[in-house]
């Protein structure tokens, strides 16, 4: 099964000149931890409560701060027709929760998350990526 079977395609993104407070109004509203940062159409990163908590708040920064300063811009992405046991498998080495999907112009398509996958997809992907993100010491935090 591809991506494109699975994933969510109406994401709220974010612009990098945007300041956190309206990304945090975003996945309040959304009831989601991350939002993409995109320029143009183009995705350069990811925005996540947790950036906001501890690179934001922790040090001081204000809610009037920009997406830029506090966003994760080394993400990893799927693309649309990668099969979803490979994006089981990503999400279970980067212990992540979701991922954006791009297309080959690196414009944002949607997003892959764990619950599209134990929803839609065959159980033994979403088994696989569930352990990886439970397990602890993450690497990654997109």
């Amino acid at each position: 099964m591809k991506v494109s079977e699975v994933m969510t395609r109406d994401v709220q993104t974010i612009r990098p000149d945007q300041p956190v407070q309206q990304a945090a109004s975003f996945m309040l509203s959304a009831d989601a931890g991350s939002v993409p940062v995109i320029d143009g159409d183009r995705l350069i990163g990811m925005i996540t409560d947790r950036d906001i908590a501890v690179r934001g708040v922790a040090k001081g920064y204000g809610p009037d701060t920009p997406v830029r300063e506090l966003m994760t811009d080394d993400i990893i992405c799927v693309r649309e027709d990668d099969d979803v046991d490979d994006v089981a498998s990503k999400m279970s080495e980067a212990q992540v929760r979701r991922l954006p999907v791009i297309d080959d112009q690196e414009r944002l398509c949607g997003i892959v998350s764990l619950g599209d996958l134990s929803r839609d997809a065959d159980e033994d992907a979403a088994s696989e990526a569930l352990e990886g993100v439970s397990e602890p010491g993450g690497k990654h935090q997109q």
